[in-house]
């Protein structure tokens, strides 16, 4: 096919409105993709948070990302909660201490998210329901956890390390 003024014209028309349809990132932003998932057919398991030292392999919740590793600088989290039946959401916190236990009231069975240094968050998203949120983040290792009770316990965390 020649590309002629007109076929260039109605090529630009046609792809316009899905472009424009696009998120766009920010010139120098890092997006990941987070998905919150769960597997209800498993027994949820007690002792997985971060640092604790349980079987990671038992996990029944958890938090997928993108990529484990980006630049320092503005990281935008597009986040999905892929479950079919549960609330979930995404906390972001500093590892202050590698492999040291976040700071965690076992009695509300959650994270203290004060005294873990809580940056920002998606609270609470319905199944297939979708956030964002888009922090300046410096060189380091930060921890992504759902904090709704027994979700961080039940394995529902990941690493992200900032370079």
């Amino acid at each position: 096919m020649i590309l002629t003024r007109r076929n260039f014209l109605v090529v630009a028309a046609t792809a316009a409105p899905a472009l424009a349809a696009l998120p766009a990132a920010a010139a120098g932003e890092t997006v990941i993709d987070v998905s919150l998932w769960d597997d209800p057919n498993k027994d949820t398991p007690t002792g997985l948070g971060y640092g604790m030292g349980g079987d990671m392999s038992k996990a029944n919740m958890g938090i997928k990302v993108s990529q484990a590793e980006v630049t320092a600088g503005h990281v935008a989290f597009k986040v999905t909660n892929d479950s079919k039946d549960m609330i979930h959401e995404m906390v972001v916190s500093p590892i202050k201490e590698t492999g040291k236990p976040l700071p965690y009231d076992a009695d509300l069975d959650k994270v203290i998210e004060d005294d873990a240094g809580h940056l920002g968050e998606v609270a609470e998203l319905d199944p297939g329901q979708k956030g964002g949120l888009t922090l300046d983040l410096k060189p380091g290792q930060y921890i992504l956890y759902c904090n709704i009770p027994a979700h961080y316990g039940a394995g529902m965390w990941t690493v992200l390390t900032v370079k």
